[in-house]
C-alpha cells in the first residue's frame, strides 16, 4: 500500500475529498490537507482511522506549509504520490475584464501556482524517500491553456492555472535527470465540484476521482510524454 497526499480536501462534494476517499478505499494511507476545520474530513477520519492523516495547512504561508511537512514527516516515512488539488478564486471570478477588480487576481495566482510550489518544495524530502518513482500530479484545467482560451471571464482562475502549468514544466526540467520524482499537470475533466445537482457537468467528483486514480497509476514512469494531459491521458496544449 502507498502513502498518498492530497491538498484541498475539505468539502465532500469536491474533487480533493473524493480523491482522498478513493485512495482510502483502496487501502492506501492518505495525508489530507485542509485550510480550516472540516466536518466532512472528520467523518472520513472516523471511518478510516489511522489510515487518514489530517493536517491543516495554508498554501499562502510558507511557514504553515513547512510546519505541515514537519508534521507529515513524523507520521510517514515517505510520500509516493502528491496530488496538488487545492484552489481558490476571487469573488469576481465570473466577471469580465471591465467589471472585475484586478487587484484580486494576485491572491488567486498565489494560491494556485505559488502555493503548489511551496508544497512541493516543503514535501520534496518525503517524496525522494519513496521506494519507487514518486509522482506529483498538479490538478490544472483546460482554463489554463493559453492556446485553447475562449473565455472573457474567469481571468484569475485561468491565469492561476496557466501559471501552474508553467511551474509544472519548470519543475519537470528540474527533476527529470534524477528520475526520482515525476510530475504532470492534468485537466481533470468537467466535474460537478460545486455540490449543485443541477450542474450539467457529466462527472461527479467521485467518478472523476476514480478516473484520475487509474490515470495517475499509468503515468508514474512516463518521463518522456507531454506534461499537460487530460483525464483520459491525452495531450492538452499549454
Amino acid at each position: 500500500m502507498a502513502n498518498v497526499m492530497v491538498t484541498g480536501t475539505g468539502r465532500n462534494y469536491a474533487l480533493g475529498y473524493n480523491l482522498a476517499l478513493r485512495y482510502l478505499e483502496a487501502g492506501d494511507t492518505v495525508i489530507a490537507t485542509i485550510r480550516k476545520p472540516s466536518p466532512d474530513i472528520d467523518g472520513l477520519k472516523d471511518r478510516f482511522g489511522d489510515k487518514l492523516i489530517v493536517i491543516t495547512m495554508d498554501l499562502l504561508d510558507s511557514r504553515s506549509v513547512n510546519l505541515a511537512a514537519e508534521t507529515a514527516a513524523r507520521k510517514v516515512s515517505h510520500i509516493d504520490t502528491l496530488i496538488n488539488n487545492a484552489v481558490g478564486v476571487s469573488r469576481d471570478c465570473d466577471k469580465g475584464f471591465f467589471d472585475a477588480d484586478l487587484d484580486l487576481i494576485p491572491r488567486t495566482i498565489d494560491i494556485i501556482a505559488v502555493g503548489t510550489m511551496r508544497v512541493i518544495k516543503a514535501f520534496y524530502p518525503l517524496l525522494i524517500k519513496a521506494p519507487g518513482t514518486a509522482l506529483i500530479m498538479n490538478i490544472s484545467s483546460e482554463a489554463g491553456s493559453i492556446e485553447k482560451c475562449y473565455r472573457t471571464n474567469m481571468i484569475d482562475y485561468g491565469m492561476g492555472k496557466a501559471a501552474l502549468n508553467m511551474a509544472t514544466m519548470n519543475l519537470y526540467n528540474t527533476f527529470k535527470d534524477e528520475r526520482k520524482v515525476n510530475i504532470f499537470a492534468v485537466h481533470p475533466g468537467w466535474i460537478r465540484t460545486d455540490g449543485n445537482p443541477g450542474n450539467p457537468a457529466p462527472l461527479s467528483s467521485y467518478e472523476a476521482a476514480g478516473i484520475l486514480k487509474d490515470l495517475f497509476a499509468s503515468k508514474r514512469e512516463d518521463f518522456t510524454g507531454h506534461r499537460f494531459i487530460t483525464n483520459e491521458g491525452n495531450d492538452y496544449p499549454f
